[in-house]
Parts: C-alpha cells; sequence; structure tokens
C-alpha cells in the first residue's frame, strides 16, 4: 500500500456579478478531461489565505483580498504530475466585476493542460458532460451566495 503525500490547497470560488463561477478545463495526458476552480497548493510557510490571494493572482491575473475561508474539503486524488496526495483544500469565495481572465502566470504545467476556461451559470454547470470539482460546487456555490472582492 503506497502513502500519500499531504498537499495543503487554497482554491478559490470566483464568480462575476451574474453568479457565473470560473472554471479552468485540465486535459492531462493520463486521463480524460475535467473542469477545476483556481487554485492550487501552498507553498512552503504560506497561509491558505495567502496562497487564494497569490493562486488567483497567477491563474487570472486578478489580485483581490480572497476573504475567510468558506469551505475546506480533504480529498485524495492523484495530481497532474502523478503523485497520489491526500489534499487539504480551502475554498474562498471572491466576486469580481470583471471577465477578463490573464493567464501570463500560468507556470509551463500549467500552459500544457489548462489551455482554456469559461464562466459557468449554475444550469450550464449542472448540464456539463465533462466532470468537475469539487463534485458538490454549485451546492458550495449556493451556500456561499457571491463573494468577496471588487
Amino acid at each position: 500500500m503506497s502513502s500519500r503525500a499531504p498537499r495543503p490547497a487554497a482554491r478559490i470560488l470566483l464568480t462575476d456579478p451574474a453568479g457565473r463561477v470560473l472554471m479552468f478545463r485540465f486535459t492531462p495526458d493520463d486521463r480524460p478531461p475535467f473542469w477545476c476552480t483556481p487554485g492550487g497548493a501552498l507553498d512552503p510557510g504560506e497561509s491558505y489565505e495567502a496562497a487564494a490571494r497569490r493562486e488567483l493572482r497567477e491563474e487570472t491575473g486578478l489580485d483581490l483580498d480572497c476573504g475567510p475561508q468558506v469551505a475546506r474539503r480533504v480529498v485524495d486524488f492523484v495530481t497532474i504530475e502523478g503523485v497520489p496526495v491526500t489534499a487539504d483544500e480551502r475554498y474562498f469565495a471572491v466576486t469580481t466585476q470583471t471577465t477578463d481572465i490573464a493567464s501570463a502566470g500560468h507556470t509551463a504545467l500549467e500552459r500544457r493542460v489548462m489551455r482554456s476556461w469559461r464562466w459557468f451559470d449554475p444550469a450550464a454547470l449542472a448540464a456539463q458532460d465533462e466532470p468537475y470539482f469539487p463534485e458538490d460546487l454549485i451546492d458550495l456555490l449556493l451556500a456561499n451566495g457571491g463573494g468577496h472582492g471588487i
């Protein structure tokens, strides 16, 4: 039995004023495509709050205060790099007035596997035929009805 590496991560529920949520489409080589909210692993010594702001800035170009944590999930999965992890994911709700996304801060890996993004309203997300994470995203958005931001 193999052990899983711990992976603390910050994820952002980024919504626009119309209530649509931003999702990135991942196209890894070893599994079918899937959609995920912005966010990622903490850097050593980094707080969840600082990681949320950094990840939001790197993945979207938006430099916003992400406010307090609104949810937590502990999940097992295999990362894009092939590492089995137990992820301690903390979620932050942010609302932005702009839907323009800048991907200049993406890492080489992100540029390879995160080539597209889309703003989903709840109906479009429910009708989505590719998997998305977290799987209970619609309930999470409803529970947090908007976010903190500009």
